[in-house]
């Protein structure tokens, strides 16, 4: 499958938000409860910079199939060469190696946004995304245990993080 990737828009945020909301009910990769709204995103959307801390939508035959972002790392200065990567993918395009294709472009762009590490925070729980990070070289920098409560149970935040020199 071809992926082109381009920098998100206003307009695209309807369909990213939409993509984000198909995750939520399965407890793995997200800890809102329910559906957000294009509105309650707009702040988030307009915090993404393409210099620095781009949003980009990935496209197959002309749709979007997913996302993935760029959020700066805990918002102090000394992280300034860190980010967060964050990567969502509509649910007919999963396990179709969309995410590979995601990690793949991020890294060419790493040298042009300044950035020498990158970290993902993945519940402990989501399988599918400690396997696709952990292939592309990331490792557990830490461990946050039972910090979130998804119905009633409580669930661990694992901190993977990667170095590019």
């Amino acid at each position: 499958m071809t992926i082109n990737f381009s920098l998100a828009t206003a307009q695209d945020l309807p369909r990213i938000v939409a993509i984000y909301n198909q995750i939520i009910p399965s407890r793995l990769a997200t800890a809102d409860l329910t559906p957000v709204s294009v509105a309650s995103r707009k702040a988030w959307f307009a915090a993404f910079d393409p210099a620095r801390r781009p949003l980009w939508v990935m496209q197959s035959a002309g749709r979007c199939i997913g996302w993935v972002g760029l959020e700066d790392f805990y918002g102090r200065p000394a992280y300034l060469h860190t980010a967060e990567v964050s990567i969502y993918i509509d649910q007919a395009f999963r396990h179709q190696h969309v995410g590979q294709q995601a990690l793949d472009f991020v890294f060419t762009q790493l040298p042009r946004l300044g950035l020498n590490a990158l970290v993902a925070f993945i519940f402990a729980h989501n399988q599918p995304s400690l396997a696709l990070f952990g292939h592309n070289g990331f490792e557990r920098w830490g461990l946050l245990p039972d910090v979130a409560e998804l119905d009633g149970c409580r669930r661990s935040l694992a901190i993977m993080g990667r170095r590019f020199n």
